[in-house]
């Protein structure tokens, strides 16, 4: 009887013991939900930076576009603080301490310069960046694959495609010498990039100028030497507003001009091979989407831009008195007619 009774009471304890551990599971379950909900509700706070002349900077409509895809809708769970210093890298500094202070969740990045004055100013709040040729030729990562730090994003692969861009600026323009790849100073994609079409250039019978500046004032003293014949390569930054200025002085000067994104094609450039800014932003959101959820940027590598696109304006060509072979039109992913 005693050992029925110890059988029993034992049966009685284990069974206890199990009501007790579903209990326990069951609330931690709850926990967890709760968790979860709290965490799915919660609001984001992005900053955004970069040298865009306006705040509707493609790479940041990207962002938000594939950001709402993935279930993060603006104004309902996040909000943008956006910071655009209209060229002037030295007004970024402030702009990014002025993220900082603000408490973001997140700073999301356009350039080399932004980037990095950002990385300045914070090494806890992640940092995703666009719009960067080559991130380890600027020092901002060490290796692609494992970025370390607060740090990671989608390079727009600015230095592996300039021999391409100059190639396609030779099949447009036959009889092309010279070419002038203009670039602000400080900026090393720029440079890296220079540096690869100069090795190009040998092989395509072309004679590769690069020039630096870092003023205004030099910027248009090298716009002032273009000549006849001559082609451009402007870089893939909004530093001084070169590209825009490289675009003006081209359409005047009758020199045709390869950019590295087609952005600057709808504006009336002639021909783009590279990036395309809208579509790097909704790529980066992904990588945005998988922080604010818990990862770390320093696990997530670092990816180049999915959408390399080929655009020509043809309007552009018939005004600088150039007929676009087939080569190139059957290959073009936007024709501006």
């Amino acid at each position: 009887m005693r050992s029925q009774a110890r059988r029993t009471g034992n049966a009685r304890a284990v069974g206890h013991c199990t009501v007790s551990a579903y209990a326990v599971l069951a609330l931690l379950g709850l926990l967890l939900s709760s968790a979860e909900a709290q965490q799915a509700g919660r609001f984001y706070r992005i900053g955004v930076l970069n040298e865009a002349y306006a705040p509707h900077h493609p790479a940041v409509e990207g962002l938000k576009a594939g950001l709402k895809e993935i279930g993060f809708e603006e104004d309902r769970h996040v909000a943008f603080d956006i910071r655009f210093t209209e060229g002037n890298p030295r007004t970024l500094p402030a702009a990014a301490a002025a993220l900082v202070a603000g408490g973001m969740d997140l700073i999301f990045t356009s350039g080399e310069a932004a980037t990095q004055a950002a990385k300045e100013v914070t090494q806890k709040i992640p940092i995703v960046f666009t719009v960067i040729g080559d991130p380890v030729a600027t020092g901002l990562i060490t290796e692609v694959a494992r970025p370390g730090g607060n740090i990671t994003g989608v390079s727009s692969l600015t230095t592996r495609l300039a021999p391409k861009r100059l190639e396609t600026l030779k099949t447009l323009v036959p009889d092309l010498r010279r070419v002038w790849a203009i670039y602000h100073a400080d900026d090393p994609s720029s440079l890296a990039a220079a540096r690869a079409v100069q090795e190009a250039a040998p092989r395509l019978q072309l004679e590769l100028v690069s020039w630096s500046v870092r003023t205004h004032e030099e910027l248009a003293h090298a716009l002032e030497a273009l000549q006849p014949g001559d082609g451009l390569l402007p870089p893939d930054i909004s530093t001084l507003d070169i590209p825009a200025q490289i675009l003006r002085a081209s359409l005047a000067a009758q020199v045709p001009v390869v950019f590295s994104s087609a952005f600057w094609i709808g504006y009336g450039g002639l021909l783009s091979y590279g990036a395309d800014y809208h579509a790097e932003g909704r790529q980066a959101a992904w990588l945005v989407a998988k922080i604010l959820r818990g990862a770390h940027p320093r696990d997530l590598p670092v990816e180049g831009a999915n959408r390399i696109e080929l655009a020509v304006n043809l309007r552009t060509a018939k005004r600088l008195g150039l007929l676009v072979p087939r080569k190139i039109l059957v290959r073009a992913d936007r024709v501006i007619e």
